[in-house]
């Protein structure tokens, strides 16, 4: 092991049992509550042949989830099951009152919701009225549990001990595997275990703290994926220009997630559900180039969106609303640029039918949006969420009452130093590059799927640049050089303007990843610029 590798487990406190995680920690699944009550009721409607019906979430999370418990039910020997998913423009996140009239005219007995639930008391109620169960498995903020629910399974409910970080999909996942369980004489089988290409991919989509459970199922599930079953997903790597046997994170995160999401924000998320449940490959195939041309018009659309922010955004907000007529597909991630670019919690809105808004919120650090929604909930139509993540609906004539109202709040907190939450933090600084190797960057791949609470490691060095291109006018390729002559190429993808305006010859302070460059044979250790100073 390398000295670098050696410290760097030092620093965050990793051990062996985090670099080679096994299967078997995880949790026993009755464990967590109300578990034993949803495994009794499914139980029930597969021995007496009632319809089932799923309703999940239009995002990545919500929708592997639905898969996975689909495959789950039919594992378990549930033959009649549909699965329901909300429309992003017309319903909006959960169940709401649309969905009971579309569940009872197919005929359910029983409904389970993934990624979703915990705040449809009323409408688990009304369908409880029309003697429909409802199973409810979320992870989403829970300020009281539905009585009318057969049984509530959520890691955030107050009296819950197990799978506190886990995304929509864990969840799915951990009731797959109590079915599995029962089936079995209380063991699995390890046919579960197929799930987890898709349990990987929604709990990275979903920033899911990849600590404890996360840790083992993403792990297993990066392997998973690696050689996935699913067409659907081979299908998909293809167009994204992604290479299974080599998955890692960033692929996961920047290009199939994306592709996924595409669905549920520009059109249906029952397309990206149709590509992970297909069994052919030319229906796989036509599905994939579908969410590939609705990921780049999603692009389009959002790189419009953000010019106008700049034109609408006050800077003297402590919390930026904007509002304007945008997509609502893209909001969320409008959101999240103005956070990443001006370093403050925010909110885009979209004008929608009858003088309504709707919107997405992004926060980071100390500043919960799950509080916010509470502190303006007599505002609001709509609202819900998580503590960094949420959406929010209103009456446009409240617009500035909102914007005013979480200033206010934002500023009642007193918050000392949030920007510090947004930085990159340097793992190892180096004195020069002569402990960069191929060695070191295999060591750091055995810390992969990198996330939340397991952020990728960050170098930082005083180096020269010792050579410069420009690519594409946005790109940065450069050759740097420390004290002892030991050279590297680094990149810096979409540029600022300040970096490609440095000079070779000119001392910086580099901040940066490792990345590994296989071109005709040969391999090369390259660095990936994350922050880059003139000194």
């Amino acid at each position: 092991m390398t000295g670098i590798f050696r410290k760097l487990l030092a620093q965050r406190g990793l051990d062996e049992a985090f670099l080679y995680p096994k299967y078997e920690k995880l949790f026993d699944p009755y464990l967590m509550c109300d578990m034993e009550k949803a495994v009794a009721r499914i139980e029930q409607a597969r021995d007496s042949g009632e319809k089932i019906a799923i309703f999940g979430d239009y995002d990545a999370d919500g929708v592997t989830a639905s898969t996975v418990l689909y495959e789950a039910l039919k594992h378990f020997g549930c033959n009649e099951i549909e699965v329901f998913l909300p429309d992003r423009f017309m319903d909006g996140y959960g169940m709401n009152e649309s969905a009971v009239p579309r569940i009872e005219k197919y005929g359910a007995g029983l409904v389970i919701t993934v990624d979703n639930g915990s705040g449809s008391g009323k409408i688990i109620r009304e369908l409880k009225k029309r003697k429909i169960d409802t199973i409810v498995t979320d992870h989403h903020e829970i300020p009281e549990v539905p009585k009318s629910a057969v049984a509530v399974i959520n890691p955030k409910r107050a009296d819950e001990k197990y799978g506190k970080h886990m995304a929509g999909v864990g969840v799915a996942f951990t009731l797959a595997r109590a079915l599995n369980m029962r089936q079995n004489g209380g063991v699995c089988d390890g046919q579960e275990k197929w799930l987890l290409d898709l349990v990987a991919i929604g709990t990275i989509c979903d920033s899911m703290v990849l600590r404890e459970e996360n840790r083992i199922l993403s792990y297993f599930g990066m392997l998973v994926l690696s050689k996935t079953r699913r067409v659907g997903l081979r299908e998909l790597a293809k167009v994204a220009g992604v290479k299974l046997n080599k998955i890692n994170t960033h692929a996961v995160g920047f290009q199939l997630g994306p592709r996924i999401n595409a669905a549920g924000r520009m059109k249906s998320a029952e397309l990206a559900l149709k590509l992970l449940m297909s069994q052919n490959r030319s229906e796989a195939f036509v599905l994939a180039q579908d969410l590939e041309g609705l990921n780049q018009e999603r692009r389009r659309i959002q790189d419009e969106a953000s010019k106008e922010v700049e034109k609408v955004y006050d800077a003297n907000d402590r919390v930026i609303v904007v509002c304007g007529e945008w997509h609502e597909g893209v909001l969320g991630i409008i959101a999240g640029q103005i956070v990443e670019k001006y370093k403050k919690p925010a909110f885009a809105l979209t004008k929608v039918k009858r003088g309504e808004l709707k919107g997405s919120g992004r926060s980071f650090g100390d500043f919960s949006l799950a509080k916010v929604i509470q502190e303006c909930k007599d505002l609001l139509l709509t609202g819900g969420g998580h503590a960094l993540a949420c959406g929010v609906g209103m009456k446009a004539n409240v617009l500035k009452d909102f914007k005013q109202r979480v200033n206010n709040y934002y500023d009642s907190l007193k918050l000392i130093d949030q920007e510090r939450f947004l930085d990159m933090r340097t793992d190892i600084e180096l004195k020069d590059l002569g402990g960069i190797s191929e060695e070191l960057y295999d060591e750091i791949c055995l810390l992969e799927p990198f996330g939340e609470g397991n952020a990728e490691p960050l170098f930082e060095a005083e180096l020269l640049i010792k050579g410069k291109r420009i690519l594409k006018e946005r790109h940065l390729s450069l050759i740097m050089s420390d004290k002892n002559g030991n050279e590297m190429k680094m990149m810096a993808f979409f540029a600022p303007t300040e970096w490609l305006n440095l000079e070779t010859n000119t001392r910086v302070l580099v901040q940066f990843s490792l990345s590994k460059n296989e071109w005709q044979g040969t391999t090369r250790v390259e660095g990936a610029i994350t922050r880059l100073k003139q000194i």
